[in-house]
């Protein structure tokens, strides 16, 4: 899988970008989020990536930051939602903002998103709602998704086949300190059955 590319900026025709890594151009679809934070034609920039493959096609997705590229990945697990899809509800509304309509479980927001009828949003909302690992920000009530070693170690409980509500307890009973293999290792520890 290709986890990021880092190379020139060659074309930018919103949802599509080019790339140029090492004389190889790599074509992109992106979020309109992603687009905004693009520098100039001509200038390096650095995105991480999510390469879906089809009977058809090999389509590479680019993302300017990683929580934008997670919350890709888990609408991608839900019914119903296509890439095509994930892409217009990134363009349509931030990370936080959608954390915040799953939150507040507000489908009228969402369907305010191109492309997103009622009944779609109904099931982002409770699909998502176990997904999301919302957590508040330290002192500010304001959510966000996690990222680094803890949200790393859920992504990969949940990869495992543990359920998000499961993973996320297992990780507060391993504790918030240490690296990603740390938590993951000291999480499946906790939940290990007693021999």
């Amino acid at each position: 899988m290709i986890g990021f590319l880092r190379g020139m900026l060659i074309a930018k025709a919103p949802p599509s970008l080019t790339v140029d890594v090492g004389g190889v151009g790599y074509d992109l679809d992106a979020p309109m989020s992603t687009f905004y934070a693009l520098p100039a034609i001509g200038s390096q920039v650095k995105l991480v990536t999510h390469l879906v493959v089809r009977e058809d096609a090999h389509i590479l997705y680019g993302f300017a930051a990683d929580d934008e590229r997670r919350l890709f990945r888990s609408l991608l697990r839900v019914s119903g939602v296509g890439p095509r899809l994930a892409l217009a509800i990134l363009s349509g509304v931030t990370v936080e903002g959608f954390a915040h309509c799953v939150q507040s479980q507000d489908s009228a927001a969402l369907t305010k998103i191109p492309g997103v009828g009622r009944k779609t949003a109904d099931r982002l909302l409770v699909e998502m709602r176990d997904r999301l690992d919302v957590v508040a920000a330290a002192g500010g009530g304001s959510t966000a998704l996690a990222s680094g070693p803890e949200s790393e170690a859920f992504s990969a409980l949940v990869a495992l086949g543990y359920k998000p509500a499961e993973a996320m307890r297992m990780l507060k009973q391993a504790g918030s300190a240490g690296s990603t293999e740390e938590l993951i290792r000291r999480a499946l520890q906790g939940a290990a059955p007693e021999r």
